[in-house]
């Protein structure tokens, strides 16, 4: 579990501010709930035999009524059962999206950790594979939105629940045929969970997935034709796809289009965005029969992809205020106020000092001007203003004149620069 420290908040910042503005441009508004929920919430929706559930989560007993809760390991089964919980699909179908922490007690690789953020988008009550079409363009407009290149999107259908089951028997029966190949992860998911051993990134496995039954036999022209739906669909829009027959999703919910955006940057685990539908998903948790739909973005999968771009991100002030001498200090902080009045960012010095340290702290701040109080200004009600950007001469004005004196001088500096 990692802090975020002041100096990366900025490209989190930006980041969260992108995806928030992408996701009201396609009408997705904010749900936010508990980050702790009861257990029998995930067991039920992503599945009792997933990996999430049988040995990630981080699940206690309540001390004080007894209650088994987790601390949530995603964020769709938390956003259907508020969605079940207060009618929300009483006046008719609901776009979410929700933010924030994550857990999963999983082995830490580069850009996972063990909490983990995650932005979600949910498209509630929405039947047909439009909806699919809409979250896929959404996430396109997103990565342009970030000016982020080289993502490619993986898409693959795995049909009804009728159908896997279906298709479950058979990879049993065949990975039961080759058992001596199998490595233990694999042995382990064969009676619980078998789909999952097609997504194994063993390489001495991999002969043996490719020459398994192919979910795609299996399915029947209802599947197929919502499959195709969306490949045409992605088609008109201009989003070019690969077919991943091996892209199953490790959640139980799942049905017919699953995708993951990936990048070659990120080496094995390089999914950047995950989802599907999942019109099972209500009925699991009590509910009526209602389709749905989403995706969920790792933050921080993301921001190794930004982390380049970091300095330009950075905000320092545009002032520093440096004083000494009786009284000072007041009018320091009045001076700041009347600048931060204009709409400056402003830092005014505390704990004192000499005016050589203060003019140190000035420098390291990243501030573009310097406004310097001392007891020569004071006496001459003036104050010096002093550029650390560039090679120009400080000069002083009067205290009244003072904020349009540094206002023009910024923005002098902005139109130079532009």
């Amino acid at each position: 579990m990692n802090d975020v420290l002041p100096d990366q908040a900025p490209l989190w910042e930006f980041l969260e501010e992108t995806i928030k503005d992408v996701f009201a441009q396609y009408g997705y508004r904010n749900i936010r709930t508990p980050i702790v929920e009861h257990t029998e919430l995930f067991v039920r929706g992503v599945g009792q035999v997933t990996d999430i559930v049988e040995k990630e989560m981080y699940s206690f007993t309540d001390g004080m009524n007894g209650e088994n809760l987790s601390l949530r390991p995603e964020g769709t089964a938390p956003t259907v059962r508020a969605a079940l919980e207060h009618n929300l699909l009483y006046p008719g179908p609901q776009r979410l999206w929700y933010s924030g922490p994550l857990f999963r007690h999983e082995r830490p690789q580069k850009g996972r950790y063990r909490q983990y953020h995650s932005f979600g988008a949910e498209a509630l009550g929405f039947a047909g594979p439009d909806i699919d079409i809409e979250l896929l363009v959404m996430a396109r407009r997103l990565w342009e939105q970030l000016g982020l290149e080289g993502i490619e999107l993986q898409i693959n259908t795995i049909g009804s629940a009728a159908e896997r089951g279906e298709f479950r028997g058979k990879l049993i029966e065949y990975f039961e045929a080759h058992a001596a190949q199998l490595d233990e992860d694999a042995k382990r998911r064969l009676h619980t969970n078998p789909l999952r051993i097609l997504d194994s990134k063993n390489p001495a496995m991999q002969a043996l997935i490719e020459a398994a039954p192919k979910l795609w036999d299996t399915l029947g022209p209802e599947s197929r034709a919502n499959f195709d739906a969306v490949c045409s669909g992605l088609e008109r829009v201009g989003i070019a796809y690969t077919i991943n027959p091996r892209l199953v999703r490790g959640l139980d919910y799942y049905n017919l289009t699953v995708f993951e955006w990936v990048s070659t940057r990120l080496g094995a685990q390089s999914a950047v965005c995950s989802g599907g539908r999942y019109d099972g998903l209500f009925e699991q948790l009590g509910g009526k029969p209602t389709p749905g739909a989403g995706f969920g973005i790792g933050v921080e999968r993301v921001l190794l992809l930004l982390e380049d771009r970091a300095e330009e991100f950075r905000m320092p002030p545009e002032v520093y205020v440096i004083h000494a001498g009786s009284g000072s200090e007041t009018l320091a902080l009045d001076v700041s106020e009347r600048l931060r009045d204009i709409g400056m960012d402003v830092v005014t010095h505390c704990g004192g000092g000499s005016f050589k340290s203060q003019m140190k702290k000035a420098d390291a701040s990243g501030a573009i001007v310097a406004v310097i109080l001392g007891e020569d200004e004071m006496a001459a009600g003036e104050a010096t203003i002093k550029p650390l950007r560039e090679q120009a001469e400080q000069y002083r004005v009067k205290l009244e004149a003072l904020p349009e004196a540094v206002a023009d001088f910024l923005y002098e500096v902005d139109d130079e620069d532009e």
